[in-house]
């Protein structure tokens, strides 16, 4: 596709933006039809994640220990909404510091077959075959960089079909991708991450240290009381990580420590939903630690609110919702969205006897993308079992710009 096709395709999406027509119906003529399109930026609306779609017809999930590998590192077509999400803390030899975060999201815009046939898989006789560029998934990748000491918070966004080779998955050999943006595996355990915008670029291999973490119940994690309101979820944690980072021009080489999260459902989040917060920390003393809680309108934070414990050797402890106490010590109010985030905590879990107290590493990293939300580097220092410990990490915060209700 030319240069000049992607702008005139970019424009038809801003001008519709702009007169109100980009709905549901409009994306799904766009990109399950026959216009040669590819990855395309939009901001200010939430035009990926549609409230109030239909789930019927989706696999939703139900049963605990589903998880396979290799082959749910890959898609799940017939659920409504997967993402495969990398974040990390990392430093140059001289100390300066970054964070960064790279996800894939795949969201179904009707159910496989709906029609009768498979629009993935070329189906049906050869003249009534939809064209190779209609599909029913569609992705979207968000990029962020955190370049903390130099104060600046770099994102962006993009979006595609997953048709023609544009965007897509694949469980083995690993790989997720939205056009140049991917996570691809390099070898057994290593996997190499690339996404550049403007401003900030990323080329990372990350190596697995721990094997792959189950959360909830065998992966199975529950997001309210009703059946299939759940995800199947699970993360690859403490990954080693080097490459170099690119922001403001300047290329840092880098080492750390890097986070992957995989999780796929149909409608996981109860009606009176408007957000989560999440946590991911990796602590110095080789642990781990997840948790979120899913907050509701009326102020009262749901009961399937949970977590996870690694310790060193890579077994868990699972957390509920009563086993941790979260302090909000301060705010911040975007000056973009108006909306106002807690950006320092302090976290009590007595069950694993955790003490600690920290925050952003910078006030500054909200998602101004398609959908509104705060995502960032975080650092937390305090005690566990009587030892002094310190931990990174990144918090996910969601709702508080818009609500999340009908989006999950």
């Amino acid at each position: 596709m030319t240069r000049l096709t992607k702008s005139l395709l970019f424009l038809v999406f801003f001008a519709a933006v702009a007169i109100g027509f980009l709905n549901r119906a409009a994306i799904f003529r766009y990109l399950s039809g026959d216009g040669s399109g590819a990855a395309t930026r939009v901001a200010g609306t939430s035009v990926f994640l549609p409230v109030d779609d239909d789930a019927a017809g989706f696999a939703r999930a139900v049963e605990p220990g589903a998880i396979r590998f290799p082959d749910d590192l890959g898609p799940h077509d017939d659920y409504q909404t997967e993402w495969w999400y990398y974040t990390g803390n990392l430093a140059t030899a001289q100390g300066r510091r970054f964070g960064f975060q790279l996800t894939f999201f795949r969201r179904a815009l009707s159910p496989p077959d709906a029609d009768g046939e498979s629009l993935q898989n070329g189906g049906g006789s050869k003249a009534t075959r939809p064209s190779n560029w209609r599909t029913r998934q569609i992705y979207l990748a968000h990029f962020a960089v955190s370049d903390i000491d130099g104060g600046r918070f770099l994102h962006a966004e993009s979006f595609s079909r997953g048709a023609v080779g544009l965007a897509g998955a694949a469980a083995d050999p690993y790989a997720v991708w939205l056009e140049g943006w991917h996570a691809r595996s390099i070898s057994p355990g290593r996997v190499a991450l690339h996404a550049d915008s403007d401003d900030a670029a990323i080329d990372l291999v990350l190596e697995e240290t721990l094997p792959p973490v189950l959360h909830g119940d065998q992966g199975l994690s529950p997001k309210g009381p009703e059946p299939g309101n759940a995800s199947y979820y699970y993360s690859i944690v403490r990954q080693k990580t080097s490459g170099t980072v690119t922001a403001g021009g300047r290329q840092y080489a880098v080492t750390g420590l890097s986070w992957k999260d995989h999780e796929y459902s149909t409608s996981a989040l109860s009606t009176g939903t408007v957000g989560w917060d999440w946590f991911s920390l990796q602590f110095d003393d080789g642990t781990a630690l997840m948790f979120f809680q899913i907050r509701r309108e009326d102020g009262t934070l749901e009961n399937a609110s949970s977590g996870t414990f690694i310790s060193a050797d890579g077994t868990t402890r699972h957390l509920e919702k009563a086993d941790w106490r979260l302090e909000v010590l301060e705010e911040w109010k975007s000056p973009e969205s108006g909306a106002v985030y807690p950006v320092k905590w302090r976290m009590n879990i007595a069950a694993i006897d955790l003490d600690i107290t920290g925050g952003a590493m910078m006030a500054d990293q909200e998602m101004n993308v398609s959908t509104t939300y705060w995502e960032g580097a975080a650092a937390f220092t305090g005690f566990r079992a009587g030892q002094p410990v310190t931990a990174e990490g990144y918090v996910e915060m969601t709702g508080y710009a818009e609500t999340m209700e009908g989006r999950f």
